[in-house]
This record gives C-alpha cells, structure tokens and sequence, in this order.
C-alpha cells in the first residue's frame, strides 16, 4: 500500500485530514507503506481479510465498534478479497508482495468475524420474513379486490332492478294522473254520473279495499299496505317531479288508513 492509497482510506473510514496526514507519515516511518509522489496514484486497493483491514483501522486509532461498520461496508464495497483470520502475523500495510500464510486458525475464533456472522444471519431472518408478509399481503389484496368484484356486481344487479321498479312505478304514476285530470273534468263538467261509469274502470275512491288499490296480494299485512302507500308518496311527490293533486289524493288515502288502523 502506499502512502496515497492510505491516506484515501482513511479518509473513507471517517478520519478527519489532520489525523489522516499524520497517521500516513508516521505508517511511512514505521515502513510500513511505501511512497508515492503525485501521478502514481493507484487507487481501489484491496485488503486480503478483515483482519488486515480492521488492524488499519485499529491503528488509526477507530474503536473497534465503529471499525467494524465500516469493514463490514468495505465488504459490501469489494475493499476486502476475504472474510475471516487467515494468518496469525498480520502485514497489514506491508508492500503486499509477501503475506505470511503459516499458522492458520479458524474464522470463528475472531470475534468480529462471529458478530459479522450473527448480523448477516440475522439480516437473512429478516428479508425472509418481509418476503413472507409480501407474500401474505399480496394474497390478502387479491381476496379483497375478488370480494369487492363480488360486491359491485351486486350493486350492479340492485341498480338495475331498482331501475326497472322505478320506470313501473313511474308509469303506473302517470295512468293515475291521467285518471285524476280526467275525473276532475268531469266533475267540473258536473256530467260525473257513478251509474253511467264505464264497465271495467275502477276509480281510486270507490272502494275501501286499500290492497286492491295498491295491486297488493289479497293477504298482504298492514305494514305492506303502509309501505306501499310510502312508496307512492315518494314517487308523486312534487319536490321529485310527481303531481301535487296525485300526491294530495295519495296523502289523503294514506291518512285515512293509518286511522282506520287506529280505530
């Protein structure tokens, strides 16, 4: 390593451009990197482990804790060819041509290699279970967009039918209207005449059977009755373009029934 690739690393490990300077010339006096002049730079060193990379830093005066990160980011960054102890006498900053290679031991007896371990270990346990909720969530939204499809079909399906209601009733609407005009032109004409009533027609007012007029089943309840009637004020109502004389009679019918009803 020589003295620009040291100072360029430091400077990466967060050391300040004071101690960086003075910690390079002091590893130059120690010979333990070599000279550099300017143009010579040969920049993207690579340490051979972690151990040669965390006795730089030690060195350098870095606790230990914040040496870790950043090793564990050189890692990441491809600064570190391997991960573990490989040699028992560490030339961590030496020209690089010969590296002792004797005394091998195992990686796990270094304690930063073990807490590496336990954090990637542990970094794994938790991309696996954030894929899981992934997985979990993307299943619970296909049943909550299968389940709202359901729904708005049905919506759909009421829409439609309530439509169909609606322009029935709308027309039944309008043939009472027409026979309310027309039984008011002919009182007004004074020509009304209950035996000259064409056979067949069945004015609103002659009879007392409510489910007959409201085209009810002959065994419908009096809360059918009432509904009915409620729903033929909603229709006439004038505020929902109905006829004010309509909903007059209807109102009026409607009155007398709920009275009866109290009798």
């Amino acid at each position: 390593m020589n003295t620009d690739q040291a100072y360029e690393l430091l400077m990466d490990a967060g050391v300040t451009e004071e101690k960086s300077i003075l910690t390079v010339r002091r590893w130059l006096r120690e010979r333990k990197i070599t000279f550099e002049g300017k143009g010579q730079n040969k920049s993207g060193y690579k340490f051979h482990d972690t151990v040669q990379a965390m006795s730089m830093l030690t060195d350098a005066g870095i606790a230990e804790s914040m040496g870790m990160q950043i090793v564990e980011r050189w890692i990441s960054e491809g600064k570190v060819e391997n991960i573990g102890l490989q040699t028992r006498k560490i030339e961590y900053l030496a020209n690089g041509a010969k590296i002792s290679r004797s005394d091998h031991v195992p990686e796990d007896s270094n304690p930063m290699i073990r807490q590496l371990k336990v954090k990637i270990k542990a970094q794994d346990e938790q991309i696996k279970g954030i894929e899981q909720l992934h997985q979990t969530s993307i299943h619970s939204l296909i049943q909550q967009r299968d389940k709202l499809q359901k729904e708005m079909m049905k919506i759909e399906k009421e829409k439609a039918e309530l439509q169909y209601e609606t322009k029935k009733l709308l027309r039944e609407n309008m043939d009472l209207r027409n026979e309310l005009l027309k039984l008011k032109e002919e009182l007004a004409k004074g020509h009304y005449k209950e035996h000259k009533q064409p056979r067949g027609t069945q004015l609103p007012l002659q009879t007392n059977d409510y489910r007959q007029k409201l085209g009810l089943s002959k065994s419908a309840s009096q809360k059918e009755i009432l509904a009915g009637y409620k729903k033929l004020l909603k229709i006439t109502h004038p505020d929902h373009g109905g006829s004010a004389e309509a909903f007059h009679y209807i109102k009026t019918e409607y009155d007398d029934y709920k009275n009866s009803m109290k009798g």
